[in-house]
């Protein structure tokens, strides 16, 4: 681990691809939401926040570096 590495803390957010319960539609979406994210297909809720990270409603196809 280079000094830089030590110094400089990485993020602890992602953007994560997820799929809607109700209508298959992937969607991309940050892990720490802070407002309401909806379906853009059905409109159903994907993820609330809670403060940190969002409690997300769907399945958790991939998460993005």
């Amino acid at each position: 681990m280079s000094e830089w590495e030590k110094l400089i803390p990485k993020p602890r957010s992602r953007f994560i691809r997820v799929k809607c319960p109700d209508c298959g539609n992937e969607q991309l979406l940050f892990s720490h939401a802070s407002n309401v994210v909806k379906c853009n297909v059905c409109g159903a809720v994907l993820a609330e926040p809670t403060g940190g990270k969002a409690e997300i409603k769907g399945e958790i196809v991939a998460v993005l570096e």
